[in-house]
């Protein structure tokens, strides 16, 4: 007796068709399952075995073998349970396997017949096709999530009795919809830089940063707001688009962190990770490479606090990332690409002690101590930061001004118009949306100088001792400034406010 259904197997953020097939012969009780199974796989001979008799079924006593084909890849997790059981069922002729052939089957059991939650489920459902598929059964916790991607019907379930009333057609289950834009209207910001007191210039910077896309190094004091104003940042930029959304959902679900009932990420992520993280906490990777933070903070915020207490390689390993807005994890069992278009916010204090400059708190570092600590900062990742901001201590009398800050609505609206005429400049490239995704070939044709402006860079790439790098990325946050003023061409303040912006290049130049 033999019966097949299909489900799905992730591959990063791509999914794959597994057709189970599940035979039952006479013989000595026996029950395998081949295939490339890793131990969670393995284990679901106990769990399908359990939810079946507690479930009211009979559990065949003779030899059964699953193969889940293609049998060269390897499958792993807990979401081939749901599929496996009814394969059972439907070969012991218990239940009819007519509706079985055009449905991608998908769910944990628990022992007493409960369907729990998968990973990737809206990465399977985006990625898996097939003339012969018609509807996705999954999970209730997953269903609204499988549904974003509208390819097909997904129909929810919450126990194994009520996925086997379904495929015989004795309960009727409506398939989810769910209106993906009515969830992005419905987003919030709840961080606002009016909380901020103080530091204008600093709000400056992180204004330009968000309207082009940069990447941002606050140095300070300790107290002086860093953190706080790296946090608001998020509620600065853009609004995410669906495409955005989905993306960014997609890999939250394949890594396990999606919030319980959120179907859809609808806030650009912030990701702080704490420096004792791992490389492949940071980056990505495991035995089965997963998504590390800089992928969760995909369309969002890194933030690196106590930048220079990070490790030194783990630091080195984000400059490829910043680069591609991409990383990819090799494995000998797999290699993996996944995205990583972040803005990375790092923060650090100007010293060891974190006092240098301050001129109430006297610091107590040495030459030496101060050039050991800077250069734990490689060039080349110095490079990849468009924008250096100080941010000095905040002065008593910014602590208890009366005067309104400027809130975080306000400057968004005049990043969204930036944002809007990068768009419109940039709509002809591929995957190039702001300025600071442009190529070195856009840099020249949309970043042109005056005669005035030439001289002007070329003193400051003399003068700080910068890279080509550095000399494209400066260009970068000029036309972010001038498209903040709504100007056609780079004008020399512009170019002045962005050298202005490299302020560790000018500190590192006078070791």
């Amino acid at each position: 007796m033999l019966a097949k259904c299909q489900s799905a197997s992730l591959f990063g953020l791509d999914a794959y068709i597994v057709d189970v097939e599940v035979d039952i012969s006479p013989g000595l009780p026996q029950f395998s399952i081949v295939g490339l199974p890793d131990g969670a796989v393995k284990e679901a001979k106990e769990r399908v075995r359990a939810a079946i008799i507690n479930s009211g079924f009979i559990f065949p006593i003779k030899k059964i073998t699953v193969n889940m084909a293609p049998a060269d890849l390897r499958k792993q997790g807990t979401s081939y349970d749901l599929s496996i059981a009814l394969g059972i069922l439907a070969a012991s002729r218990q239940i009819p396997s007519e509706k079985l052939s055009d449905s991608v089957i998908l769910g944990e059991l628990s022992l007493d017949g409960t369907v729990k939650e998968i990973h990737g489920a809206l990465a399977i459902a985006s990625s898996i096709n097939g003339e012969n598929i018609k509807s996705l059964i999954i999970p209730s916790s997953n269903a609204k999530e499988a549904a974003l991607s509208g390819n097909f019907s997904v129909y929810p379930v919450d126990t194994l009795v009520q996925t086997i009333d379904f495929v015989s057609e004795s309960e009727e289950i409506l398939p989810i919809s769910i209106d993906a834009d009515k969830l992005l209207e419905e987003s919030s910001f709840y961080l606002d830089f009016a909380e901020v007191r103080g530091q204008a210039h600093v709000k400056r910077g992180l204004e330009v940063a968000a309207a082009g896309g940069h990447n941002v190094l606050l140095i300070g004091p300790p107290g002086s707001g860093k953190t706080m104003m790296a946090k608001r940042l998020p509620g600065i930029v853009p609004s995410l688009t669906l495409e955005e959304a989905l993306s960014i959902t997609k890999i939250y679900s394949v890594a396990g962190r999606l919030p319980e009932n959120t179907p859809l990420i609808t806030v650009r992520p912030f990701r702080s990770p704490h420096h004792t993280i791992s490389d492949a906490g940071l980056i990505g990777g495991g035995q089965f490479p997963k998504p590390g933070e800089i992928s969760l903070a995909h369309h969002g915020v890194l933030f690196l606090d106590e930048l220079t207490e990070f490790p030194v390689k783990i630091l080195e390993m984000l400059r490829q990332p910043l680069e591609d807005g991409q990383v990819t994890i090799s494995r000998a069992n797999a290699s993996l690409t996944y995205p990583a278009s972040i803005m990375l916010v790092a923060a650090m204090n100007p010293c060891p002690c974190g006092y240098m400059g301050d001129p109430k708190h006297p610091c107590t570092c040495s030459n030496v101590a101060i050039e050991k600590y800077l250069t734990k900062l490689s060039g080349p990742l110095l490079d990849r930061i468009d924008i250096q901001l100080e941010a000095p201590a905040v002065s008593y009398q910014d602590l208890v001004s009366r005067a309104k800050e400027e809130s975080s609505e306000l400057i968004r609206e005049r990043v969204q118009k930036a944002r809007q005429v990068q768009k419109e400049r940039l709509q002809k490239y591929k995957n190039v949306h702001y300025n600071s995704a442009m190529s070195p070939s856009q840099v020249k044709k949309y970043c042109e100088l005056d005669e005035n402006g030439h001289k002007l860079m070329e003193q400051a790439m003399s003068r700080l001792g910068l890279s080509a790098r550095a000399h494209n990325r400066i260009l970068k946050v000029a036309r972010t400034i001038a498209d903040l003023a709504y100007e056609e061409k780079i004008q020399v303040c512009h170019l002045a406010e962005a050298i202005g912006y490299r302020s560790l290049d000018r500190r590192l130049n006078r070791l």
